[in-house]
């Protein structure tokens, strides 16, 4: 046998329990190995599969690009609408009858908006190209305009524009027309489905999103997060109801002087009163040439309207509907909607701004006092 050392421990063999590594498992499936070494070959093999998976990735999201925007826009419509949620629920209605009626108020108004506006617009839209060539040759009594109609060939273009063979070869033919009218209606439906879906959700989404965040900041990150759910329903809702009254001011201005296609013309402002910033002198320009087209005097009164209305809307009526509750700097919001319009169109151009007044409110309320602290 065997005798230990004096004041010391038993030998130690290749058997010894202290050379193999713990056994932190069950036990089912057998005692882990040892680490694999760091050798320069697996390593370099590591590497390798990051950027595989990297490039699997940004093949994902750009083939799911279409979709990730639709959930982008059923999420921000969710955000915006979710106020309305929670101002029932204060006047005593349950949450999931809260959502019903929200959902429900959102598409009658989508409904009754279709069958009041297609329609006409349909009608009106047609009128006006087919009548295009001749509003140019209108405003080509008028030296300067007619300059400009032969210097760049606009009459040409314009018949070519209306012409029937160019409208059918630019929407791809009947079965391009028919993919382009049930491709929008199922990416509206698709919209409407997420965006209550969110909605029923929406408390959950919330406190799961702050869950991840560590316990020690999840109170200030949950406050600036419900800031910034604030402002983009406020902002969502201001910039609908500024949209509508200047759709509802140019109808009623169209009338009065006697405009053609009062109707179109009016859907026309109010969607590009959409557009932060240029969207208003956009809609202002296409109805004064309409204008200028009909007579001389109805575009200087068009002219004259629109640079009125556009500064009680600047210094007035925005200022007290947006300006209170979404705070955001000029240039930044000119910048946001010029990008939000190159990247997503209409869609892109109205979640800029609440995107660029969070941004706003993450860097005043984290970032530069974590800068001044330094």
């Amino acid at each position: 046998m065997g005798s230990t050392r004096a004041g010391g421990s038993a030998p130690t063999g290749p058997d010894d329990p202290d050379d193999t590594p713990p056994d932190n498992g069950s036990g089912r499936f057998g005692t882990p190995g040892r680490p694999l070494r760091r050798s320069s070959f697996l390593v370099g093999f590591t590497g390798g599969l990051g950027v595989l998976l990297a490039y699997a990735l940004f093949l994902g999201l750009r083939n799911a690009a279409g979709v990730l925007v639709l959930v982008v826009i059923a999420l921000f419509l969710a955000v915006g609408l979710y106020p309305a949620v929670a101002r029932l629920r204060l006047l005593g209605l349950p949450h999931g009858l809260a959502v019903a009626v929200v959902a429900l108020t959102v598409l009658l108004l989508l409904c009754g908006g279709l069958f009041a506006l297609v329609p006409p617009v349909v009608t009106q839209s047609g009128q006006f190209v087919e009548q295009l060539p001749s509003y140019l040759e209108s405003l080509r009594r008028n030296e300067t305009i007619n300059d400009l109609v032969e210097r760049y060939g606009l009459m040409e273009r314009a018949r070519n524009a209306a012409s029937a063979d160019m409208v059918g070869r630019a929407l791809g033919g009947v079965l391009g027309g028919a993919q382009l009218i049930f491709g929008t209606v199922f990416r509206t439906l698709t919209v409407l489905v997420l965006t209550i879906y969110f909605l029923a959700y929406f408390n959950r989404l919330r406190a799961l999103a702050y869950a991840l965040v560590p316990r020690s900041r999840r109170q200030r990150v949950q406050l600036i997060g419900d800031e910034i759910i604030t402002k983009v329903g406020a902002y969502m809702v201001g910039a609908l109801a500024i949209a509508v009254l200047a759709g509802t001011a140019t109808f009623a201005f169209a009338v009065i002087v006697g405009l053609p296609y009062p109707f179109a013309l009016a859907v026309v402002v109010a969607v590009t009163d959409l557009i932060p910033q240029i969207g208003a002198t956009l809609g202002a320009v296409i109805v004064t040439l309409v204008g200028f087209a009909t007579d001389l005097p109805v575009g200087i009164a068009c002219a004259v309207f629109f640079l009125i209305y556009q500064q009680l809307e600047n210094y007035l009526i925005y200022p007290k509907i947006m300006r209170r509750s979404v705070q955001v700097n000029e240039v930044a919001a000119l910048v946001a909607a010029l990008l939000g319009v190159a990247l997503l169109g209409v869609i892109g151009a109205l979640v800029a701004i609440p995107t660029v007044a969070a941004i706003q409110l993450i860097l005043r309320e984290v970032v530069l006092p974590r800068q001044d602290r330094r």
